[in-house]
């Protein structure tokens, strides 16, 4: 079946009194299932994510901005992070990601047991200048929304609506998600029409496998006036490279790097979040310390 690209909307409702997020991450999702051959669970887990870090990093002002959310709940999959910038571009990693569990008995995938509640979501921003602004929160139900609507009311004091889904089949069938924030001076009667839709908003991946991203906007908000103020590409892709990887090596320490080339005459590095793989020989481990050192 061939996918909708993957892209997020930027919306306001009723001229500013609430702003909106709703994103399509159906071809990132299954990307991410494939590249960590990830069970079903944990691909509807990595969809949330994927959605969820999208959304929080569309709202990133500089280029050199990120956003990097952990949920650490306890469960067998163990820990889960995705990161994103303001340019839509969005990695993934899991610990364990062909955990698979039984369905709940509604049928639907045991995210929440799979990735634990027994824990926290911690979200970093870093920016280009200054420390970077870490915000956690105890989880709810680890099952992704819920965890990032309460990280939105308890630590940036923001009420929201959050849905995230994706929807697992053969392969992934739609993922997605969206984020409502009243702003300041928002109206009783926005208010109450959001708390009416807010059920609807629950299915989110059915509803975007079932209407294109514009289609579900002004479905969703008809009647609320509905303003679409910019789309952005989402792209699932990792930002490793060699002289990264060189930078981590580095920062293990002299003594553990020669270690590894009394022992192993070398090593390999496997990137979390993309799988690639780099090798060093000893004789780069080597040439690696004496550049460092010349450099000090």
């Amino acid at each position: 079946m061939e996918q909708k690209r993957s892209r997020l909307l930027r919306m306001t409702l009723k001229g500013g009194e609430a702003r909106v997020f709703l994103c399509d991450t159906t071809a990132m999702a299954q990307q991410a299932r494939d590249m960590h051959n990830a069970s079903n669970t944990v691909t509807a887990a990595m969809g949330r994510m994927i959605a969820a870090a999208s959304i929080m990093g569309a709202g990133l002002k500089s280029e050199g901005d990120r956003i990097t959310a952990t949920i650490n709940g306890g469960g067998p999959a163990g820990s889960i992070c995705a990161v994103a910038g303001p340019d839509g571009v969005v990695k993934v990693t899991v610990e364990n990601p062909q955990v698979e569990l039984p369905l709940k008995p509604n049928g639907k995938l045991d995210v929440g047991g799979a990735l634990g509640k027994d824990g926290h979501l911690t979200v970093m921003r870093s920016f280009n200048y200054g420390e970077p602004y870490v915000g956690r929160v105890e989880l709810v139900s680890g099952e992704v929304a819920e965890d990032f609507a309460m990280y939105y009311l308890e630590s940036e004091q923001t009420p929201a609506l959050c849905a995230l889904g994706t929807l697992v089949g053969e392969e992934v069938l739609s993922a997605g998600g969206i984020l409502i924030q009243a702003m300041p001076g928002c109206s009783e009667e926005l208010l109450d029409a959001l708390e009416v839709r807010a059920e609807l908003f629950g299915a989110i991946s059915q509803l975007l496998q079932d209407m294109a991203l514009e289609e579900l906007a002004y479905a969703c908000f008809r009647g609320l006036e509905p303003e679409v103020l910019e789309e952005i590409p989402l792209t699932l892709r990792c930002d490793c490279s060699h002289a990264y990887i060189e930078r981590v090596l580095l920062s293990m320490g002299e003594s553990e790097i020669r270690d590894l080339i009394r022992t192993q005459n070398g090593c390999e590095v496997t990137c979390h979040f993309c799988r690639k793989h780099y090798s060093f020989t000893g004789e780069e481990l080597e040439a690696l310390l004496e550049q460092a050192m010349e450099e000090e």
